[in-house]
């Protein structure tokens, strides 16, 4: 567990209370049972508030890897009903095309992303549908009802970039699939999160 230090002998941390009003106004939104485009489009609203400023998310959860792009684990819902992950991207990295299997929501924190969309063909592979930029303070969506497979990259060559994503189940372990676009072929995978830490968010 993330627990942060006396405010009088060390460094100032950011405070998750933000966090924290997030994810209780979508527990409240989901208490209510709505269907996805509901969700998409006043989660939508909730993520744009959060990520509106850059004051919030603790240094130990936006820490890039030299390597690898880094998943943190920020909240995951006791039900399963969503998650919420910040992605940190060092320059140059980017995923592989992949699915998620269920609705999600980006909202740009910091930096810049590229997301290439891509569709499946009759043959099975995939081609490149569209392509868009995330800045901070956007938002956008994904799910298999409006479109499910992409890949996402660090728009940046000097720097990292970071973005909140929100899932609608517990995204570090479902069973969901990386793609060769050329062949259509699917690969299972179970991404697990960068960290064991999650935020205090009720210290």
């Amino acid at each position: 567990m993330f627990h942060f230090k006396n405010a009088m002998s060390q460094p100032h941390q950011p405070s998750p209370s933000k966090l924290l009003a997030f994810v209780r106004d979508l527990s409240a939104l989901l208490h209510t049972n709505p269907a996805e485009p509901r969700i998409l489009a006043e989660g939508g609203q909730l993520l744009a508030r959060l990520v509106a400023q850059d004051d919030w998310l603790p240094e130990a959860f936006a820490a890039p890897h030299p390597t690898y792009y880094q998943q943190y684990l920020l909240y995951a819902d006791p039900f399963d009903r969503f998650s919420v992950v910040s992605f940190v991207w060092g320059p140059g990295q980017k995923t592989p095309v992949h699915d998620h299997t269920v609705w999600g929501l980006v909202g740009g924190l910091r930096g810049r992303e590229r997301a290439t969309d891509y569709a499946r063909q009759a043959d099975g592979s995939f081609v490149v549908s569209g392509s868009s930029v995330l800045l901070p303070g956007q938002v956008t969506a994904v799910s298999p009802r409006i479109g499910d497979v992409h890949e996402v990259a660090n728009d940046l060559a000097d720097q990292a970039s970071i973005s909140i994503h929100v899932y609608g189940g517990n995204i570090g372990r479902i069973d969901r699939h990386v793609f060769d676009p050329a062949s259509g072929a699917a690969k299972s995978f179970v991404s697990g999160y960068a960290s064991a830490l999650v935020p205090n968010l009720w210290s």
